[in-house]
């Protein structure tokens, strides 16, 4: 399945893998990109620039096909050291890299100088153009439906995607709500290059996450996420648990006085807890409502090539019989 976006990238099939905290691991990437995906590496899993590059060494060492590194830039009173970070990725020869959170304007003259093609998760179609006129090559669309931060505007992908189809000039993959053949073949139909899918690949055999977390996945419906953080106005789509739970009650009792300080405990700090150790009351972490959709645990390659052939069978059969 050729399409703008398998073209940019160099990939066989229009399936990004998005950038997930300690699930972006070289062994997510290489998975993904051994499958004919894009796999991600994510970067601020690594504590360091150099951490990254040894990563990206060994990502290199499991995989000859393309994969990129995230970079999700977000407002800090101590801030990572994000030129290092771009140094890596650079002279490690990275030649994609999806960014998220705030603006990447800043660091995009020196990705461009390298060679590097950036693809931006937006929320809403006027921080999509912003990306584009900034010069971002590619779009991850994230519907409101999506894992982690969903933004503020709360509109879902059936009318995100069509929406940016109508003002954006670069290509664009629908992210957040994705599992299955049938979600490719609908972004396709409403403007979408592809799909970007980050809660769907935790449940497979090569994430490197403990087998509670891919098991909560499976277990979990379509009703079990929650959005917290929403006075904060720093909105996250998270697994419920007993520390959303927790989270929630702060925020109901402390209403508009609610600061971070007052749920750390709940978000700080837990990723390697939850992703590593399998303490699944441990925190808060991001899961989208595609886990409705999500019931069993296959390779990257099964799973890959299982929506690639679903997508093309409706295209060419179920859809075809409309024309």
């Amino acid at each position: 399945m050729k399409t703008r976006i398998t073209e940019l990238f160099g990939i066989e099939h229009p399936i990004v893998q998005g950038g997930m905290h300690f699930v972006g691991l070289a062994e997510m990437a290489a998975a993904v990109s051994n499958a004919g995906g894009l796999g991600i590496i994510t970067g601020l899993t690594q504590r360091t620039p150099d951490d990254l590059g040894k990563e990206i060494r060994r990502c290199r060492e499991m995989t000859d096909k393309p994969f990129g590194v995230n970079l999700t830039f977000l407002p800090s009173i101590n801030p990572p050291d994000y030129p290092g970070y771009i140094r890596a990725i650079i002279d490690n020869g990275v030649k994609i890299v999806e960014t998220a959170g705030n603006n990447p304007q800043k660091y995009m003259p020196d990705l461009k100088a390298a060679g590097v093609k950036v693809i931006h998760k937006c929320t809403s179609v006027r921080h999509s153009l912003k990306a584009e006129a900034v010069g971002c090559d590619a779009i991850s669309v994230d519907g409101f439906e999506c894992g982690g931060h969903p933004g503020e505007d709360d509109v879902p992908n059936f009318i995100l995607l069509p929406r940016a189809a109508e003002e954006l000039k670069i290509p664009f993959v629908a992210s957040g709500g994705v599992a299955n053949g049938k979600q490719l073949a609908a972004a396709l139909a409403l403007g979408a290059e592809g799909i970007n899918m980050g809660t769907r690949f935790i449940a497979t055999k090569e994430a490197p996450v403990h087998d509670n977390v891919k098991q909560a996945i499976v277990d979990a419906s379509e009703l079990d996420t929650r959005l917290v953080m929403r006075p904060l106005r720093n909105t996250e789509r998270v697994l419920n648990n007993a520390a959303v739970q927790r989270l929630l009650e702060k925020e109901k009792a402390l209403g508009p006085n609610l600061k971070f300080e007052d749920i750390i405990h709940e978000v700080g700090g837990v990723y390697p807890r939850i992703m590593q150790d399998g303490e699944m009351d441990a925190g808060a972490w991001s899961c989208g409502m595609v886990v409705g959709l999500i019931h069993d645990v296959p390779t990257c390659k099964e799973l890959i090539e299982g929506i690639v052939a679903e997508a093309e069978e409706i295209i060419r059969g179920r859809l075809a019989r409309f024309a």
